[in-house]
């Protein structure tokens, strides 16, 4: 539609439709002198093609559109382009009757923009009016320019969006493997967090086993010059306990190889930690005092009495370090009914150990729950404590607090649940320095197989000081030959890592296929490794490291005796 105009011509064109008379031809004669290019229209459907070929204005006579079929140009003003309003100058008649009138306000409303003349008109007028009209139309041509232009404009929007939009995605290519490999980065760099970590708990680990080894090894040797028979006892009481605390850090360390569960019960808190009394000073220097104040009618705790003590050993060694120069270590009890604090509520138990040491930098107290964080030189610390501590505390249904600054202590507070059950009469200490008594009548032959010596001899003293008699065997093929020789055997006791090929659980099958009936106990410092091949088999399993009345607990349970 109107595809071509007369923009496009050297002179605004106007169509002429006034059939009666010499009106067309007279008007079209006047408005060409006005340089105006006028086109006259036989009728209607001429008129209609001129208006699809393209027009500035229309120059109409009423009478050639009142009272006949215009609807083909009614049609056409309806399907105009938007920015597309056809001027149309109508020439009127002096009639004014109602039909007339009213045949005019419906022409006006249809064609929508129209002006009209009535006769007679004067030659300015017509020409004047023509004018006016092409000149809106000329204006109409040039928000049709405005239109393509911002169409244009909008195309080339769309198009630089779509680049920029390219742009974005393969910015966002790039750093997406810019994240991905950030994250590779962390993670190599966690993995070398953690190998740092794993080098600082061995270097703690080592440094504590040490000294209990020195304990040992030293007070062994100490042993055979004392003569002092007190002096001596003081001496395998100090082996004793330092194979206890030995123990004890290896069942810190398996707490966190694997989640252990509490063997909870009904706690005595002054009683249980005052039965520490003589490990802790044992734990610490001489100008480390330790004062207990337990509030009178403590509640008892829900907790596990060993991890327990383990918790306040830890946290009584800590305080110690943090005082070089000495100082108090206070362990206190008291109850906190109808707590609703720390995401806790009920009635709990505070334990709180407080020091006069030097405190904690606030960066410090940030980390100090993190397992293998410590503040102590390489060596001196396995960075397991308060770890250790967190993890009783959550556990046991409860939480820890810490307040500390640097110059004025720390106060680490543990919120234990009270108990409903009342405490149980008997202890259970962290070290026990009891040992029963050897029996003194034999209770039968344990075929020995260790290929240790030193771990050989020492098992070899215990199962005779237990009222057996043994012998030993280095290897498993050696133990098979001692069982082929005919001698009586009573039981066989084995440790499960052996050299030559067959490990204890290989030796228990290979003895109950020769020897069915014959008792076989396993016993491993890998409990955890070897316990699921052990139960399978049927076989009893005594971890290492264990007392003498453990000792003799499986051995008198493997043969039968009471």
């Amino acid at each position: 539609m109107m595809n071509q105009t007369s923009a496009d011509l050297a002179s605004p064109r106007v169509l002429v439709l006034a059939p009666t008379g010499r009106d067309g031809t007279a008007s079209a004669d006047l408005l060409r002198r006005a340089a105006l290019s006028a086109e006259v229209c036989a009728d209607l459907a001429e008129l209609m093609d001129g208006l699809e070929a393209g027009a500035d204005a229309v120059f109409v006579a009423e009478e050639a559109l009142i009272g006949r079929p215009i609807e083909p140009l009614l049609d056409w003003v309806e399907r105009q382009p938007p920015w597309s309003d056809m001027p149309f100058v109508v020439l009127t008649s002096h009639r004014q009757t109602p039909q007339a009138v009213a045949g005019r306000a419906r022409l006006v409303a249809a064609l929508r923009n129209v002006s009209l003349l009535e006769r007679p008109v004067q030659a300015i007028t017509l020409t004047s009016s023509l004018q006016a009209a092409v000149r809106a139309r000329r204006r109409q041509y040039e928000v049709r320019a405005h239109l393509a232009e911002r169409e244009r404009a909008a195309r080339g929007l769309e198009e630089l969006v779509a680049a920029r939009t390219q742009e974005l995605e393969a910015a966002n290519g790039a750093l997406r493997a810019q994240i991905a490999e950030r994250e590779r980065v962390e993670e190599t760099l966690r993995h070398a967090q953690k190998m740092e970590a794993i080098g600082q708990l061995t270097g703690g680990v080592a440094h504590d086993f040490n000294n209990l080894l020195m304990v040992i090894s030293g007070g062994l040797d100490m042993l055979g010059r004392q003569r002092d028979a007190a002096r001596q006892q003081l001496l395998m009481d100090g082996m004793r306990q330092a194979a206890g605390r030995g123990a004890a850090l290896t069942r810190q360390l398996l707490a966190f190889s694997r989640r252990q569960a509490l063997n909870a019960e009904a706690v005595d808190l002054a009683r249980q930690i005052g039965g520490m009394r003589e490990l802790l000073d044992r734990s610490l220097r001489g100008d480390v005092h330790v004062t207990l104040d337990f509030a009178p009618g403590l509640w008892p705790v829900e907790v596990d009495p060993g991890e327990l003590e383990l918790v306040v050993l830890n946290l009584a060694v800590n305080a110690r370090d943090a005082m070089p120069e000495g100082g108090t270590i206070v362990i206190r009890g008291e109850n906190r009914p109808g707590l609703e604090a720390h995401g806790l509520r009920g009635d709990f138990v505070a334990l709180s150990i407080v020091d006069t040491g030097t405190g904690m930098p606030p960066e410090v107290l940030e980390r100090v729950f993190e397992p293998f964080f410590t503040t102590k030189d390489i060596g001196k610390g396995s960075g397991l404590g308060l770890a250790q501590v967190y993890g009783f505390a959550q556990q046991s249904g409860g939480t820890v607090r810490i307040d500390t600054a640097l110059g004025r202590g720390t106060t680490i507070l543990l919120l234990l649940p009270r108990s409903i059950r009342a405490p149980v009469a008997a202890e259970r200490h962290l070290i026990d320095l009891r040992v029963e008594r050897p029996s003194e009548t034999p209770i039968g032959h344990v075929l020995l197989v260790e290929d240790d010596d030193e771990v050989a001899a020492l098992v070899g003293e215990m199962l005779v000081a237990l009222g057996f008699e043994a012998t030993r065997a280095a290897s498993a093929a050696a133990a098979l030959g001692a069982l082929a020789d005919g001698r009586g055997i009573d039981l066989v006791f084995s440790d499960v890592m052996m050299p030559g090929g067959m490990n204890g659980v290989e030796l228990a099958r290979e003895v109950r296929r020769r020897r069915p009936g014959l008792p076989v106990v396993l016993t491993t410092a890998y409990a955890e490794a070897a316990r699921r091949a052990a139960e399978a088999e049927g076989i009893a399993l005594l971890p290492k490291p264990y007392r003498l009345e453990e000792l003799a607990a499986a051995t008198r349970v493997a043969i039968g005796r009471p």
